[in-house]
């Protein structure tokens, strides 16, 4: 990564470097899988306290029938709004190294400390934004107990233990249940599932995929992709923390299949690269980076035209 200018963010403040902060923070959410599906929280940011709250609204029931009756008023049905809170924090880690070393290494520390602590701040925001997409308050859970059954929940927990791997049966009981069930919105008319590999790699070895794709798209298997199949566009991640291998054996790879607007960041203060005042003489420093944000579910409920997401994982 090139270098740029340190300064003081006041005269007696941070020394931060400002251009290579912003490329840090881009680069970090271009590079992590979930961040491209979260949805900003707008109107919050520095000096408006550390609790935001995302107003929300529930859909109007839709009558048995619309018919009206002579001399008989309209009926009225109930308009219901709820709110919910996101309380941000603080997230950040550092790296300390010395002058001497600096002065006696081949190797240019700061840029190469500077570049690990990007990689750092990727890998640690998908793990973030992945824990809200299937953390508890996601509560629709999809486990796969075989080819062609399964076991959902809507309390958020697993009701059973996955013994199978995923394959098109299990894409389209997901899109169904979004669909028809659940009635999420689309993303730009798809829903997204991001997949550990194993979850992708067993759709890809099911023979339907396989037949489905001889005529639509050939290249897909030659460039590895699952593409878009039964109204979900899949993205696969080989991020450990953020999506894992469950069920018997390992034999599922984790996964979330979601709509538009799911998960919400509330961030007070973007991420951003800081270097330590040089302590004993400048022999002691220190580079980090360091952010106020946190990300939640909007909608933390398993009703029809709520829920957004399904989490397909294992007890």
């Amino acid at each position: 990564m090139a270098q740029f200018q340190w300064q003081f963010d006041a005269p007696t403040g941070v020394f931060k470097n400002h251009a290579l902060s912003a490329q840090l923070y881009k680069v970090a959410v271009e590079d992590a899988v979930f961040m491209d599906h979260v949805k900003p929280v707008e109107d919050f940011g520095k000096k408006m306290g550390e609790n935001v709250t995302l107003k929300r609204v529930s859909a109007v029931a839709e009558p048995t029938s619309i018919d009206l009756v002579e001399g008989v008023d309209i009926p009225e049905d109930t308009f219901v709004l709820s709110a919910k809170g996101i309380t941000v924090g603080e997230i950040g880690r550092s790296v300390p190294f010395t002058s001497f070393a600096e002065d006696l290494s081949s190797l240019d520390l700061e840029n190469s400390i500077q570049s690990e602590l990007r990689r750092q701040m990727t890998l640690g925001l998908d793990t973030k934004v992945a824990s809200a997409f299937r953390g508890s308050n996601t509560k629709i859970k999809y486990a796969i107990t075989g080819l062609a059954t399964n076991n959902i929940t809507t309390n958020g927990t697993f009701g059973a233990t996955s013994s199978a791997n995923m394959n098109v049966f299990h894409a389209e009981e997901i899109r169904d249940y979004l669909y028809d069930t659940l009635r999420a919105p689309t993303v730009g008319g798809d829903y997204i599932g991001i997949f550990r590999t194993l979850g992708i790699r067993g759709l890809k070895r099911d023979p339907d995929w396989e037949e489905w794709h001889k005529y639509t798209d050939p290249t897909v298997k030659f460039n590895s992709e699952v593409g878009r199949i039964e109204g979900i566009r899949f993205i696969e991640t080989n991020h450990a923390n953020a999506l894992r291998k469950v069920g018997t054996s390992s034999v599922l790879g984790e996964g979330v299949v979601f709509g538009e607007d799911s998960v919400a960041m509330a961030e007070a203060q973007t991420p951003e690269l800081r270097a330590g005042m040089p302590r004993d003489l400048g022999r002691s420093k220190l580079v980090g980076w360091y952010g106020i944000l946190a990300f939640d579910v909007i909608w933390d409920t398993g009703n029809a035209g709520q829920a957004r997401i399904v989490h397909v994982g294992s007890l």
